[in-house]
């Protein structure tokens, strides 16, 4: 897969994100293998394939999370292959989830407001002074309020249930306001009463037009409401890339993700 990343049209420009080439070993095992890959401003792209096919560590490359045994991540074409996740943070890319960690012992607000903190550049006495800073505030409850979990805000992180410390998650998340957001199966554990509360917010996000979204899910339903791309992996492998529609109708997709057999009527797989 030569040439420039797929994904993008060829008068794009540089694109928001890009991968090249990106492959990463464990002793023989390839997890992901050569994926080249771009995403765009505006553009929501899932990120699909069976248990084991390096969805997951592909968004733990993307991150920083893991360095590549060969191959390059860019952020808007600077090469951020070898930079830890707080830079890759401060440069835009925003990971939700897996990445996040609370501060179990702060209340729901400050672990937001420490977010809005950071992207303010306040470094100083961060609990106490910057505390009474009423715009750091402000913004923390906005925050809050668009995952509706404002009215939790003097609780301490720990005693949200999870769905709630999801929620928190994705308000830390938005309050660093980063140029990529990567969810990574962002309704896992949550009830189906919080399920739409996320979902709303993500397209409400992409709605707005300038954020590059990538979403790991395995709910195919999820995937078809959210998505303009869906990207295939199989055996850490870039198999199939395109719009919805036309990637889950294709036979090789039904195969490794669906577990379906070509035969098999391509209705079924909207479903599973």
């Amino acid at each position: 897969m030569g040439g420039m990343p797929t994904g993008m049209p060829p008068d794009a420009g540089v694109p928001v994100l890009a991968t090249r080439g990106l492959t990463i070993r464990f002793g023989g095992h390839v997890a992901v293998n050569g994926v080249t890959c771009a995403f765009g401003k505006g553009t929501l792209t899932a990120i699909v394939g069976p248990n084991g096919a390096g969805k997951t560590t592909y968004f733990n490359l993307i991150s920083g999370q893991l360095r590549p045994t060969s191959g390059t991540v860019s952020l808007e074409g600077r090469d951020v292959t070898a930079l830890g996740p707080p830079l890759r943070t401060r440069l835009g890319l925003g990971r939700g989830f897996q990445l996040t960690n609370l501060y179990p012992n702060l209340t729901v607000l400050e672990n937001v407001r420490l977010a809005v903190q950071s992207v303010a550049g306040i470094r100083y006495d961060i609990l106490s002074i910057a505390g009474h800073d009423v715009g750091v505030a402000r913004e923390a409850h906005r925050c809050l309020q668009r995952v509706r979990l404002d009215a939790q805000s003097t609780l301490p992180a720990a005693a949200l249930a999870h769905g709630d410390q999801r929620k928190l998650e994705v308000a830390i998340l938005l309050a660093l306001k980063p140029k990529v957001f990567m969810f990574d199966e962002p309704t896992a554990g949550m009830g189906v009463d919080e399920v739409p509360v996320i979902l709303d917010l993500i397209e409400e996000i992409k709605h707005e037009g300038d954020k590059t979204i990538l979403l790991v899910e395995h709910k195919m339903d999820v995937v078809k409401r959210l998505a303009d791309r869906i990207i295939v992996l199989q055996e850490g492998a870039l198999i199939a890339d395109g719009p919805p529609a036309e990637v889950v109708a294709l036979p090789v997709v039904q195969q490794a993700y669906l577990g379906l057999p070509p035969a098999r009527d391509a209705a079924e797989a909207g479903h599973g």
